[in-house]
């Protein structure tokens, strides 16, 4: 059994092409407009991965910083960085636990980066630590996997993903009692070698929080809930959206 992401990070951009991240910078930029009136001096992103994000923004003239657990997604965002001559700060820190030399006027954390906080003393650790890296008054904006998209989406279904060199199973345990969803992994990639393969496993977990949770970690922790949304384009939560978009003001 592999770490964590330490196989994903070698297909994760391929099988998250359909993801539309120009659509959410859009979506940063407006609330970036609309809340605090002008460009943040210094932006966050929590769980940046391989950078797609991170990279859009700091080509949109951001001061950007990236935070990631994992050294394979950070390698390949740093080199992409580099590729397009970016100069973005990528650090290896837990998000639970990140230090930085000083504020930022913002923070955002995407693709469900909160769910993979699977207690609610570690989402609590989180939002302490954006809450003393923020400027007063500054954004924080996150998105996670809704309790209706565990129970109808996920579930315990299976799924196939592939293309021409991968290769996933993808297999869910979602317990409705605890909220925990396991996702088991078993990826099947080409070596280059002689038409070879190599299977490698790994298997990941998120809990499903209720935006009532949320809300509540969020004011203790000292935030605002400015709003929360059901897609990019504002549209206010519903019961039966998939994820949810939260958009959070230091106080």
């Amino acid at each position: 059994m592999s770490a964590p992401y330490s196989i994903l990070a070698e297909c994760y951009d391929t099988l998250m092409e359909e993801v539309d991240y120009p659509a959410w910078a859009d979506f940063y930029e407006r609330q970036f407009s609309e809340h605090l009136g002008h460009r943040p001096s210094i932006v966050l992103d929590l769980g940046c991965g391989t950078g797609k994000l991170t990279n859009i923004l700091a080509a949109r003239g951001y001061d950007m910083i990236g935070v990631d657990l994992s050294a394979e997604m950070l390698s390949r965002a740093a080199a992409a960085a580099e590729e397009q001559n970016l100069p973005v700060l990528y650090l290896e820190q837990d998000m639970r636990a990140f230090d930085l030399f000083g504020t930022v006027g913002a923070v955002v954390c995407s693709l469900d980066g909160i769910n993979y906080l699977t207690k609610r003393d570690d989402v609590s650790l989180c939002f302490a630590r954006v809450h003393t890296f923020l400027d007063d008054g500054g954004l924080f904006i996150f998105d996670v996997n809704t309790p209706w998209k565990f129970e109808h989406v996920f579930g315990n279904e299976s799924y196939i993903l592939e293309n021409e060199t991968t290769y996933l199973g993808w297999q869910n345990d979602y317990n409705p009692n605890t909220g925990l969803c396991r996702f088991y992994l078993t990826f099947f990639m080409e070596t280059g070698e002689d038409g070879l393969w190599a299977r490698y496993e790994e298997v990941q977990s998120e809990r499903a929080y209720s935006d009532r949770t949320m809300k509540n970690l969020l004011e203790k922790a000292g935030f605002a809930v400015l709003g929360i949304y059901s897609d990019l384009a504002g549209t206010p939560a519903g019961l039966t959206d998939e994820r949810h978009y939260f958009v959070c003001k230091k106080i």
